[in-house]
């Protein structure tokens, strides 16, 4: 019922990262979730959602698990369709917008459970996130001639030149994703999300599974995306020290409602948060979730 929290793999990173994060709110909204509702069959996954994700920030939605965050993930990448309410993207509705459409726009994302295509190269796999903005068509890609040709071959410097390097990955690039651990699999599925060239970058659970240096890798990957890459993040992540460290502006679901939002220091001393995560308002039990080493009365 409780989130995972492996908070002591991941303190270094408040150390060695966390100052980098602005911490402040900012005014104008890239993406806006408007009194959103899901379900399926008699279970309602989402119920009435409303919050926003503010320009060039990093917006972390968390929650117990079956809270509905990957669901509003799939509301907003086009994957499922909900039943009410509307996401709108830089002012403007997403309704009617098919997932291919919305990549184009600038949503790109990460899933849960690593999707790459095993029996393919690292550069292949993230070159395929370029193609959703490629003009030529079925037959020319196919005949790999002239403009297409040209078209592929510029794609592939771009990818070598600024994601391959940025996420230090050129020496995997030329080797299949299946023979890869399971870290970088997750560094390789960020950089085909960047290939897409996302304004709106979501990252589904970007450190499940990770040990405490990978995770600390991540951690500074995802705040160079924001600050170098004008990118805006959000992101779903159980690891609540990572994300109090590097979040602008949270977002908490509960059994499908939001109960709180704002900034890292004003959701962690919400009493409903408290009783979300441990069916209880005990505010010293959760500081000492979110940070095993300090003293309980």
């Amino acid at each position: 019922m409780i989130l995972e929290c492996d908070l002591t793999t991941t303190q270094a990173v408040g150390s060695d990262v966390g100052a980098a994060s602005g911490k402040t709110e900012h005014n104008k909204n890239i993406l806006e979730i408007h009194n959103l509702s899901l379900s399926f069959g008699g279970v309602t996954a989402l119920r009435d959602v409303s919050f926003r994700v503010p320009e060039q920030g990093i917006t972390t939605v968390i929650g117990p698990n079956g809270a509905g965050k990957t669901s509003m993930f799939n509301c907003i990448s086009g994957f499922y369709q909900p039943q009410q309410g509307s996401i709108h993207y830089q002012g403007k509705p997403l309704t009617g917008v098919k997932p291919p459409a919305r990549a184009a726009l600038g949503l790109a994302r990460t899933f849960q459970n690593i999707a790459l295509f095993r029996g393919m190269t690292v550069l292949d796999n993230i070159k395929l996130g370029a193609h959703v903005h490629m003009k030529s068509g079925l037959l020319a890609s196919l005949a790999y001639f002239g403009p297409a040709r040209r078209e592929e071959m510029a794609v592939r410097r771009e990818v070598e030149r600024h994601i391959i390097d940025f996420l230090e990955i050129d020496h995997i690039r030329r080797q299949p994703v299946a023979s890869l651990p399971y870290g970088l699999q997750k560094r390789v599925e960020l950089a085909r999300a960047l290939a897409m060239r996302p304004k709106v970058l979501m990252l589904d659970e970007p450190v499940a599974g990770m040990n405490r240096e990978e995770k600390e890798d991540m951690a500074r990957f995802i705040l160079d995306i924001r600050e170098e890459w004008d990118v805006t993040i959000l992101m779903v992540e159980h690891d609540m020290a990572m994300v109090m460290d590097i979040s602008d502006h949270i977002a908490v679901l509960n059994f499908g409602q939001v109960i709180a939002e704002g900034l890292p220091a004003d959701v962690q001393n919400n009493a409903e948060v408290i009783e979300a995560y441990l069916g209880t308002r005990d505010m010293d039990s959760l500081r000492h979730k979110l940070n095993p080493e300090s003293e309980v009365a």
